[in-house]
């Protein structure tokens, strides 16, 4: 069987708490988990945390992320990450084609911006934090208040408080995903 494959997207100033369980649930799974960190280099979150651009041990660019290799894209928050990130073409270009190929996009809090800068969210239904309600609206999808909102290929999650029920709910249909 082949052994599934995640992404990180994320950078500099990332909600801590939402890139460091990810990252080390989905090993702890067997998953294999890449980051694009959107630097050559290690960047720091919000909190101090050191997230390093891997994949293999090795640094990747993303024009070097070929989406058929992964079933899984993880997209953490962090507002200061998010007002830069979603600025970035490229990384608004791979969240589409992910979710053009139906692979599943697991996205928590303020990582909403970048699914709603991606387009990908009018009709649906998808959580993020609270404060956030307004431009999830905006943007043409249902806001719901829960811990988790699952609709088709997209989980969501509004804060980091629920990053546990969030990510079991990830793997929960990762795992079921054929």
């Amino acid at each position: 069987m082949k052994k599934k494959k995640a992404l990180i997207i994320t950078g500099s100033m990332v909600q801590d708490h939402e890139f460091i369980y990810p990252f080390y649930r989905l090993k702890e799974e067997g998953i294999e988990t890449a980051v694009f960190n959107g630097s050559k280099n290690q960047v720091l979150g919000f909190f101090g945390t050191k997230v390093p651009p891997q994949k293999d041990d090795h640094i990747i660019e993303l024009k070097d992320v070929a989406v058929d290799d992964f079933d899984l894209l993880i997209i953490p928050g962090g507002v200061k990450a998010m007002e830069h990130m979603r600025l970035n073409s490229k990384i608004i270009d791979k969240i589409i084609e992910f979710n053009l190929k139906k692979k599943i996009i697991g996205c928590i809090c303020s990582g909403v911006f970048l699914i709603i800068s991606a387009k990908i969210v009018k009709d649906k239904k998808i959580t993020g934090y609270y404060a956030w309600k307004d431009d999830v609206e905006n943007a043409g999808a249902i806001f719901i208040d829960k811990p988790v909102v699952v609709e088709d290929n997209i989980i969501t999650s509004p804060h980091y408080k629920y990053v546990g029920e969030w990510m079991k709910e990830v793997i929960k249909i990762l795992n079921e995903k054929k």
